[in-house]
């Protein structure tokens, strides 16, 4: 596992007016991620975890799982960006 994917999750602490909420269903289409990857990744605190909105529901602040998304092509943009300053070789490759 990348050390992106273990970033710690900051949850916002408020939100503007016409935030939406994300059923789980959404936020896997829109992360890419499975069900057990979601829960998986709350426990490890790398996402941001779901509110309540019922007795036997939750959903997911469409803010924060953005803010997630976000977080990912970042933490990729400065990836690539170090593997420019700093190449390595490959196996098989020469510098």
């Amino acid at each position: 596992m990348s050390k992106a994917s273990q970033t710690p999750f900051k949850p916002i602490e408020r939100i503007a007016l016409g935030n939406r909420l994300l059923r789980l269903p959404d936020v896997e289409s829109k992360t890419g991620k499975s069900k057990q990857a979601i829960y998986a990744a709350i426990r490890a605190g790398t996402f941001p975890a779901p509110v309540p909105i019922g007795r036997n529901s939750v959903a997911w602040l469409e803010a924060e799982v953005d803010q997630w998304i976000a977080d990912r092509l970042t933490d990729r943009a400065r990836n690539r960006a170090q593997r420019k300053t700093n190449p390595t070789t490959q196996p098989g490759k020469t510098a």
